[in-house]
């Protein structure tokens, strides 16, 4: 799989948000399972095409594949396209992704480093201040869920806070002592030559803080595992691509710390009916040539199930767009929409009458103009 997400969307480097959204507009319709139902390959190049996205959609993550090319994904999946996919899925159903945790690359790189016993600096003070890990879970909509908007549900299995200890990992609930021997950093620190080699503090096995009596529910993690049911409210109006963000729904923080975040990355689904353009809504509809050359009216249908009655003027031409206000996706703004355009088209019939074509006949043989009537 291509890890290189501007070859991917087929964009140059320097490319605008704008065009990297009509770019990756442009894929997807085109390789959308929905048009494509059975091919292998054009289900991998709808991923590959989703992962480019998430990435160049990003600022902070287009800048560190800016900086970092390739080995970005380096502590990613097996297939390094998704900067989620770290740890593999632990909910088995495919749908979940870890986040990184929210450092940068230079905090990667600084915990690689400490690995290896080199302290770099600047890193965060100790295993028990880190939050808890990012969640991530996808959903394909209609266009129709996407004007009404819809509630997505989801069941994983996660870290959650420990009720009896209330995330400290103490057996009577309160925040544990500060170590006393690493003051909280979790590391404990020795010089060796021209490096300063930090190591984890073995008096708080690297928490920074001193648990002297654990919790009997959590044995002092502060966390248990618990499946969770969470609703997740997709509303009116959502563009596709969009990602939804959860603050606090995420993995719990151990021993206290704060919890990390959901999100949820929404994709809709192609409409049969209708195609979408911002908040506008473009339709096709078959009108008879009759009305077309003499004026009239059609019924038009909407996304919300209404029907509209719609005028035709004399003379419309096949191709032309008729614009109806306000009946189009909800906008950005509460309470406002965008507009319905009608595309006309003119089918030709293929079985007609003996009268029908006497009448069609003569009327072919009547010239409006030099050039006739077509």
């Amino acid at each position: 799989m291509n890890k290189n997400p501007y070859e991917v969307l087929g964009v140059a480097r320097t490319a605008s948000d704008d065009e990297i959204k009509k770019a990756y507009h442009k894929l997807v319709m085109k390789y959308h399972p929905d048009r494509n139902p059975g091919d292998k390959n054009a289900e991998e190049k709808f991923k590959e095409i989703n992962n480019a996205f998430d990435v160049l959609k990003d600022p902070q993550k287009r800048a560190a594949y800016d900086r970092y090319g390739d080995a970005m994904f380096a502590g990613g999946n097996a297939s390094g396209a998704n900067p989620f996919g770290a740890g593999g899925n632990p909910f088995g159903n495919g749908a979940f992704h870890f986040n990184m945790g929210g450092g940068g690359m230079d905090d990667i790189l600084r915990e690689a480093m400490r690995g290896f016993g080199f302290d770099m600096g600047g890193g965060r003070a100790a295993q028990s201040q880190r939050g808890g890990r990012d969640l991530l879970d996808e959903v394909v909509i209609d266009l129709r869920d996407a004007y009404f908007g819809t509630t997505h549900t989801v069941k994983f299995t996660t870290n959650v806070e420990c009720d009896k200890c209330h995330g400290f990992g103490t057996a009577d609930g309160k925040e544990a002592p500060v170590c006393s021997r690493c003051n909280g950093t979790g590391y404990v620190r020795a010089s060796r030559g021209f490096f300063a080699m930090e190591t984890p503090c073995p008096e708080c096995n690297g928490t920074g803080h001193k648990i002297d009596k654990k919790c009997s529910q959590c044995d002092g993690a502060g966390t248990v595992r618990k499946t969770r049911t969470l609703d997740v409210k997709i509303p009116a109006g959502v563009e596709d691509g969009t990602r939804l963000r959860l603050a606090g729904q995420g993995e719990a923080g151990q021993n206290g710390a704060p919890a990390g975040d959901f999100y949820l990355d929404v994709h809709v689904r192609p409409d049969k009916r209708f195609v979408r353009d911002g908040a506008d809504l473009i339709t096709r509809v078959d009108v008879p040539f009759t009305t077309l050359a003499l004026g009239g009216e059609i019924e038009v249908d909407t996304i919300d199930d209404k029907q509209l009655s719609v005028k035709v003027p004399a003379g419309t031409q096949v191709g032309e767009k008729l614009r109806v206000r306000g009946h189009g996706m909800p906008g950005r703004r509460a309470g406002t929409f965008g507009d319905l355009y009608i595309e006309i088209n003119m089918p030709v019939p293929t079985k007609l009458t003996e009268k029908q074509k006497k009448l069609l006949a003569e009327f072919a043989g009547t010239k409006g103009t030099k050039k006739g009537w077509f």
